[in-house]
């Protein structure tokens, strides 16, 4: 099977407070992300970058995509395999290094679910579905960085 699914958004940028970017700290970051019948998403840069912190960012969200990712993923990997997850929850982190030219990447992120599963025979099944959901996440099979996964499981 080789089929293509597309995905689309409306951006638009709010910040220009009166002189555009004429300097660099002289314009917000502030932009909205538009899906058509989804709610829409104020965004900005991180405060590192001259962001409002009180809005999520593009790094932000990357995290959340690959956090999201592994959930979904994991969870019908589960349902498939017949091991009953009953609460999930992940405390991801990442790193994002920055470099001498200006510019910066991601160096990695890792995931840290906590998954309870409903009986104790589910257990070693559910632990070792973590390690296939990477064979299947298309968003940490997009990346060019690491992402690991230290998950818990417990009954």
């Amino acid at each position: 099977m080789n089929e293509q699914h597309g995905y689309s958004l409306d951006l638009e940028w709010q910040g220009n407070l009166g002189k555009g970017t004429s300097t660099y700290d002289g314009y917000s970051r502030q932009h909205s992300i538009r899906i058509v019948g989804k709610p829409d998403l104020i965004a900005t840069a991180d405060p590192l970058f001259l962001g409002d912190p009180r809005l999520h960012n593009p790094e932000d969200l990357l995290l959340a995509a690959l956090s999201g990712c592994h959930l979904l993923t994991y969870l019908a990997l589960c349902a498939r395999a017949r091991v009953n997850v009953t609460s999930y929850r992940d405390k991801a982190s990442g790193t994002l290094q920055l470099t001498k030219d200006g510019g910066g990447h991601f160096a990695e992120v890792v995931l840290r679910p906590e998954v309870v599963v409903a009986e104790e025979r589910m257990l070693e099944k559910a632990r070792f579905l973590h390690g296939e959901v990477h064979k299947y996440c298309f968003i940490a099979r997009s990346v060019n960085f690491a992402v690991r996964c230290e998950a818990v499981v417990v009954m």
